[in-house]
């Protein structure tokens, strides 16, 4: 009797001590749960297990697993750093899309997700920021637009490719370009390709600094488009 009292004591203080079950714990375990197993195993009933509760307890919190995605990407935009109105435009584009790019490496499961989901407040901060450091810079309203819509494609594009291709260092960029080349048979008849297995880990490549070649292009044309004054020609 005095083991049983004892151990009817000790469940009565796991379930006291337990943190309680809100949105904002469900959505930071659902995020934890994305990032170590991807979007392709992810399921409420796993979510629910993770947390120690009945799947029907989650319901209470969410409505279903959409708005559960809805909340997951908002937290996403919420780890990304604002453009500052303290910085100069550029220097304030530069330091968000490096913020999104790392937050996407830490979330990968989110890439494609981020302008498909409903908006959330973190999601609504961050277009409004970078919206208005453009149009702060001189941008009018459709030229902020365009340079808000081409540095997204951008980055959400380069993260992509980042996550698809898996390569970090020249090293392995080479040896992932060799795998290409055994996988179709060589590289005799395609002479550039070729060149990029033979000399691709000898260069160095990176893909921070890949990421910042092409982020400062964009930039300097579109720094180049505001002193002009005239927005790209639509067809």
């Amino acid at each position: 009797m005095a083991t049983q009292n004892l151990s009817r004591q000790m469940a009565t203080q796991k379930v006291a001590t337990r943190e309680p079950l809100s949105t904002a714990r469900i959505l930071q375990a659902a995020v934890a749960l994305a990032d170590e197993a991807g979007l392709g195993a992810f399921s409420m009933r796993g979510l629910a297990q993770e947390l120690g509760v009945v799947p029907m307890a989650l319901y209470k919190h969410v409505a279903n697993k959409e708005e559960l995605l809805d909340g997951m990407v908002d937290i996403v935009f919420g780890e990304i750093e604002l453009p500052s109105g303290e910085l100069d435009w550029k220097s304030a584009m530069r330091r968000r899309a490096t913020s999104t790019r790392e937050a996407l490496k830490r979330h990968s499961w989110a890439i494609g997700m981020m302008e498909s989901r409903r908006p959330g407040p973190a999601n609504l901060r961050n277009h409004d920021a970078m919206i208005g450091c453009l149009r702060g810079a001189g941008f009018p309203f459709e030229m902020a637009i365009h340079a808000y819509s081409v540095q997204d494609a951008y980055i959400y594009g380069f993260a992509l490719q980042e996550r698809d291709l898996a390569f970090e260092t020249s090293d392995s960029a080479g040896q992932a370009a060799r795998r290409r080349s055994e996988s179709i048979g060589g590289l005799e008849d395609y002479p550039h390709l070729a060149e990029v297995a033979s000399k691709l880990p000898e260069s160095g490549y990176d893909n921070a600094v890949e990421f910042a070649w092409g982020l400062d292009l964009i930039l300097g044309g579109l720094d180049r488009l505001r002193h002009a004054g005239v927005a790209p020609a639509s067809s």
